[in-house]
């Protein structure tokens, strides 16, 4: 069976420690969707590294790890994350399988990403310019080169043919930009690319399945920057909820077995986009600086509020969790009073409803209060620990999502995951 986790706020939940944390327990770890645009960040031995692309089981020796055919994958960055891991000891050419379907991100896609971001002014989407945006259209469009295409000797016609096409549309945009550099580095990155297990990704999960073994699905940016149910156009290109594990993976929905949803105890937001609980305030810059909030992939500063369960409430609707996780909860020990969203006032009227659009400026999000516990509990590591105020906060989140909370991070250690008995 497959048990999957994935994001439930905009992303940066800290879902590659959980998976880390998770995948000695599976066989197979399976990222399903996105690109590079992704930060998993763990800490291995004390050291902190970032991963985009390979999946967060990679340092578990025995674990096959498996890009499936719903990412988009850079080489360039591959490469140079492949370095990072080789450098702690793993064969990643041992254990680490992609899908011969997983669309290639070509120069000329970060170019056509930059142009685009460019001639959108003030109204820009926030991209992270990794061509991601550009490479789902070109799949969507039936236009693009995958992995499996650089098994085949006219792989450089294929690509002289859509950076042609990707040429005029640079042109339109009057984009004079020299990517060059990219091109070079780009296929220096591809025959890397070719010397690594590209596998027939369906049948590779399935086989796995089939003969008992257990997949652990990993998930990238976060259910509320969903292609179909995010804050559209604010949103990423991919399928970031459950769903996107079928088509993403190649697997049958009755396959999914736990869908573990991943939070924050309070929320953030990378780039443009409504969000309802953001603080423009002393409060809100304490939580960025107290938790570190700065992308992984990026650096860019997160934007900061309290934890929003309507939100949170729809990403589990959507996902059919069954468990949540609950991160970085320590960040807020330093907090006399905490709040969390319960409702939105818009035009006057009260819904714990998500709209068709979140316009801050027609809605106001209700709060209901709660006392902090005022205390560090980074050093605690069982459930009977925890303070009486902040089992209470728990408590309240679960009961108005309807979903157990199983296990909060209070640390960005491996063994500072306490799991919730009650």
């Amino acid at each position: 069976m497959v048990d999957v986790i994935l994001g439930l706020q905009w992303g940066d939940e800290g879902k590659g420690k959980i998976v880390d944390f998770f995948a000695k327990d599976y066989s197979v770890v399976a990222r399903f969707q996105g690109g590079p645009n992704a930060g998993h960040t763990l800490y291995v031995n004390g050291q902190k590294i970032v991963l985009h692309q390979i999946p967060s089981g990679i340092f578990h020796p025995g674990i096959k790890n498996l890009i499936g055919n719903g990412v988009v994958l850079d080489a360039v960055t591959l490469k140079r994350e492949c370095a990072s891991v080789a450098a702690l000891g793993v064969d990643v050419k041992k254990n680490l399988f992609i899908s011969e379907r997983a669309h290639l991100i070509l120069p000329t896609h970060r170019a056509l990403d930059k142009a685009a971001e460019l001639s959108k002014g003030e109204q820009k989407i926030g991209s992270t310019l990794k061509g991601i945006g550009p490479t789902y259209m070109d799949k969507t469009g039936r236009n693009g080169l995958r992995v499996g295409d650089l098994l085949d000797k006219n792989f450089t016609t294929q690509y002289i043919k859509l950076r042609l096409k990707h040429q005029r549309l640079l042109d339109n945009h009057n984009f004079q930009e020299d990517i060059s550099a990219w091109e070079t580095e780009f296929f220096e990155a591809i025959e890397f690319l070719r010397s690594l297990n590209i596998v027939n990704g369906e049948y590779f999960i399935n086989d796995a399945i089939s003969s008992g073994k257990r997949v652990l699905a990993e998930g990238a940016q976060g259910s509320m920057l969903d292609i179909d149910f995010g804050t559209f156009p604010f949103v990423t290109s991919s399928n970031t909820v459950s769903a996107g594990v079928c088509s993403g993976l190649g697997i049958a929905p009755q396959r999914i077995r736990e869908v573990y949803g991943v939070t924050k105890a309070y929320c953030t937001r990378v780039g443009s986009g409504p969000f309802p609980t953001e603080l423009n305030d002393e409060t809100g810059e304490t939580l960025r600086k107290i938790g570190n909030e700065f992308g992984a992939t990026t650096g860019r500063p997160r934007r900061c509020g309290w934890i929003d369960l309507v939100a949170l409430k729809y990403a589990c609707m959507l996902n059919g969790v069954t468990a949540i996780v609950m991160t970085k909860a320590d960040v807020l020990d330093a907090f006399a009073t905490l709040e969390a969203c319960t409702a939105y006032q818009i035009d006057g009227k009260e819904t714990a409803q998500m709209p068709f659009q979140l316009d801050p400026a027609k809605m106001q999000p209700a709060y209901r209060s709660f006392p902090g516990w005022e205390q560090a509990i980074t050093e605690f590591r069982n459930d009977s620990e925890l303070p009486q105020a902040m089992q209470s906060y728990i408590q309240f989140i679960e009961e108005y999502l309807g979903v157990p909370v199983k296990f909060v991070s209070n640390g960005p250690g491996r063994d500072q995951l306490i799991e919730r008995k009650g």
